[in-house]
């Protein structure tokens, strides 16, 4: 199985888009809570969104999420 090699910015926009997803799954989790319980919208900080996006503009890959994927894929293929 071939992986790709990342530059340090395209391993950084990959950290930072996890922790994203991490947090937004984080916030989902929290949201849904236990039955009975008011809905809350999930709560995403801001300082999360604005890291995945400094990350993916410093990488070349702002605006390009084709090209993102696929790096992620490569780096990362599901077994």
């Amino acid at each position: 199985m071939t992986t790709a090699v990342l530059t340090d910015r395209e391993r950084t926009a990959v950290q930072a888009y996890l922790r994203l997803l991490h947090t937004v799954r984080a916030g989902f989790d929290a949201a849904s809570g236990p039955p009975g319980d008011a809905r809350r919208p999930p709560v995403v900080p801001p300082s999360v969104l604005a890291e995945a996006e400094q990350a993916l503009r410093a990488a070349g890959l702002a605006g390009n999420e084709e090209e993102f994927f696929r790096l992620l894929r490569s780096w990362c293929p599901r077994p």
